[in-house]
């Protein structure tokens, strides 16, 4: 009878199976916004010219951007308190924006104003620039051109002045070629 029992048993072990375990994707949470618990960092970028490795005098550095974290980031340790509600926690001045309040806009329109007048005096002053170099090229060019002048006048008269003393003088006794005397009857 002890088999008996033990048949029912082996049935039932046989039948059993483990169950399988389901395994379903989860949604990902909701985007929160981690300002109110922790602050960003604050990322600075540097434009570096082009420079000589000051460690090794071989190698040049071309021109590029460092970035360079200012500030890491940090637990918020002053969010919203029951105590104090709707005290707004400090935040990096990086990012809020400037107060803006009527004397600052106008001050700002009146520098755009003044910065348009210097720009449309630069223009005037430039194109003013530009006819000066041009009449200034023409004067020396007229400069050359009188002092080519005048020495070609300088040097026409001292060919007449040549001229006019060559026609006062009288004319030489021609130069005879023989032996003979210039005048017979002279003694």
């Amino acid at each position: 009878m002890k088999m008996f029992y033990l048949v029912p048993l082996l049935f039932l072990s046989a039948c059993s199976t483990a169950p399988k375990l389901a395994l379903r994707p989860q949604q990902p949470p909701p985007a929160t916004d981690n300002s109110a618990v922790r602050y960003p960092e604050v990322i600075r970028a540097y434009h570096v010219g082009r420079y000589a490795d000051p460690n090794d005098d071989l190698v040049m550095h071309e021109q590029h951007v460092v970035y360079r974290i200012e500030e890491n980031t940090r637990w918020d340790l002053h969010p919203g308190n029951v105590l104090f509600p709707e005290v707004p926690a400090p935040r990096n001045a990086a990012f809020s924006p400037e107060p803006v309040n009527d004397a600052v806009l106008a001050e700002v329109n009146a520098q755009r104003l003044a910065t348009i007048q210097i720009m449309m005096e630069a223009r005037t002053l430039s194109s003013a620039l530009g006819q000066f170099q041009a009449a200034l090229q023409q004067a020396r060019t007229n400069l050359q051109e009188t002092a080519v002048l005048r020495a070609t006048v300088i040097e026409m008269k001292k060919r007449l002045d040549a001229l006019q003393t060559a026609q006062e003088q009288p004319p030489a006794p021609p130069i005879s070629t023989a032996n003979e005397p210039a005048d017979p009857l002279s003694p």
